[in-house]
């Protein structure tokens, strides 16, 4: 027996452009420039997004082809993210902090035939220009003289076309938009997301178990638009109708804090890393946050110190977790019944990397065998669904799946309602005379001793024990504590034979691309010698 429900919907982008275009053509999205705002409705953005898509199609584009961007979160980038997919190209977002030779690498083997970048970026692309082997076009947004022969101006291009031209009809299942990961080890991979995939993320995302975002809200999207999707906000955002704010390049703690005063969001994400600096500043400076009822934090574990700290302000800060592959979201610290805000129990719940969002499944193994959600045993994070990528681009990459699951590189527990605790990358693990030590761990505890701005715990050879952890901290200018200080503050919270014996102080952890620590960097230095390290015993 088959339903009687409309099957035949396509679950694509232009359902979530049109609706946005006409349920909510009042909403606004504002650009920050690190001083001023502009500002449209969603009704303006989607005219020229519309024209934007009519222009592509003019110089070529087909369906199919791929569009790089080289943009920073603005408006222009917005209207790329329906104008390519809803003519039935793929848009590339492009990592603007990644090395050069990983760009050209990205573009060439994702064979983008045409690029959008902003003038102010257009030095990062000449310099590998004569790499870039099937870019015919480069769309500039502003002056785009530096590419001769091959350059259009976007503003130019947006005004001799019209907003009346039709979209195609587009199949849920094609490719919509694709994304590289950040490539840690190895060449990035790229990883595509499909129609349905990104709808059926939004519509999860957008719900009161995730988000909780409605037209009622005014979100800031800090989080990077060429990383994963700006995690499905600037999509989620437009469908439901809540107002966007781009902060443009401007995401240091003084700029960021005025544009929160000013357009007062509802709603912001970011790393730890850029919440922790406007939480020092605002610890300074007066800073109003006030207008912020949830704020989203991922790309590597938030610390209890920082949760606790932004409570202070009177901003609840909530963890999530995911990755590129998983379209990103795939799980949120949200508590699992009422406690008062900032009460013991819902910080605790909080600090846990999240629950697993409805949609998702998610097991932990040990290579073999299936492990029991007890919140005790530990194993790798394994994860499928509508939103979870079963392959990447051109690369089969067997290593990364088991038996139909994507194979995260997370290990930790998951208790038996659902609640991640990620304790480690599988790369970053510590094993110490058998025994597991958690890096996350250590370094959250680290981070909430007063003097520690940032902490990066690494296994380094032990001729004992075959690992123990080195502490590498970035401490308080003019600071006097010390590494016999730093161990006596762990001594209450971690077990005796986890305390590190090496240290280290370093300027600032080093960070990927995304804002995630890079430990990678912190091993090569250490095995250089590189490193100052002191041995304090406990």
């Amino acid at each position: 027996m088959l339903s009687t429900m409309q099957d035949s919907y396509p679950l694509n982008l232009r359902a979530i452009f049109e609706h946005g275009e006409r349920v909510a053509a009042d909403s606004a999205v504002v650009t920050f420039d690190g001083t001023c705002t502009r500002r449209a409705t969603f009704a303006q953005v989607a005219q020229r997004a519309r024209r934007l898509a009519a222009a592509l199609v003019r110089l070529g584009i087909q369906p199919g082809d791929r569009v790089g961007t080289f943009l920073w979160n603005c408006q222009e980038h917005l209207e790329a993210y329906f104008a390519v997919p809803c003519i039935g190209a793929v848009l590339h977002t492009l990592n603007l902090r990644l090395f050069p030779e990983q760009i050209a690498y990205i573009v060439n083997h994702a064979e983008n035939r045409a690029i959008i970048v902003d003038e102010s970026l257009v030095p990062l692309l000449t310099g590998i220009l004569p790499r870039l082997t099937t870019v015919q076009h480069f769309i500039v947004v502003g002056a785009p003289a530096a590419f001769p022969g091959r350059a259009h101006g976007y503003e130019d291009l947006l005004m001799r076309e019209t907003s009346d031209s039709s979209l195609p009809d587009l199949d849920e299942r094609s490719a919509a938009a694709m994304c590289y990961t950040s490539g840690t080890t190895g060449n990035p991979k790229g990883v595509v997301y499909s129609h349905r995939s990104i709808c059926l993320h939004s519509m999860a995302v957008a719900s009161a178990s995730a988000f909780d975002l409605s037209w009622r809200d005014r979100a800031l999207v800090i989080p990077s638009m060429f990383h994963a999707n700006a995690w499905g906000i600037p999509h989620v955002g437009w469908w439901v109708g809540a107002d966007l704010i781009f902060p443009g390049r401007f995401v240091q703690a003084e700029p960021l804090s005025r544009l929160i005063a000013q357009e007062k969001p509802t709603f912001a994400g970011a790393v730890p890393t850029i919440w922790n600096d406007l939480v020092r500043f605002a610890e300074a400076n007066p800073v109003d946050l006030s207008s912020l009822r949830l704020a989203i934090s991922g790309g590597s574990a938030v610390p209890r110190s920082l949760i606790e700290r932004m409570d202070r302000q009177g901003v609840r800060l909530v963890q999530i977790w995911g990755m590129t592959e998983t379209g990103p979201l795939a799980a949120l610290s949200h508590p699992p019944f009422a406690h008062a805000s900032g009460s013991e129990e819902d910080v605790a719940w909080r600090t846990k990397t999240g629950r697993v969002l409805h949609g998702i499944d998610l097991r932990i193994t040990d290579g073999e065998t299936i492990l029991p959600w007890d919140g005790e045993a530990i194993g790798e994070i394994e994860v499928r669904g509508p939103w979870v990528t079963g392959s990447y681009y051109k690369d089969p990459a067997p290593e990364k799946f088991h038996d139909g699951w994507l194979r995260t590189g997370d290990v930790g527990t998951v208790d038996p309602h659902g609640y991640i605790q990620i304790t480690d990358r599988a790369k970053d693990v510590i094993k110490s005379g058998g025994e597991w030590v958690s890096s996350v761990e250590l370094e959250n505890h680290l981070m909430a001793h007063p003097d520690v701005i940032e902490a990066a715990v690494i296994a380094v050879p032990d001729d004992r024990w075959d690992e123990r952890p080195l502490a590498c901290v970035v401490l308080k200018a003019g600071s006097t504590t010390t590494f016999a200080d730093l161990g006596v503050f762990l001594s209450s919270r971690v077990v005796r034979w986890w305390l590190p014996e090496r240290w280290a102080i370093i300027e600032e952890v080093p960070k990927t691309s995304v804002g995630k620590f890079d430990k990678k960097v912190l091993r090569q230095r250490y095995a250089e010698g590189a490193l100052t390290v002191e041995k304090n015993p406990h």
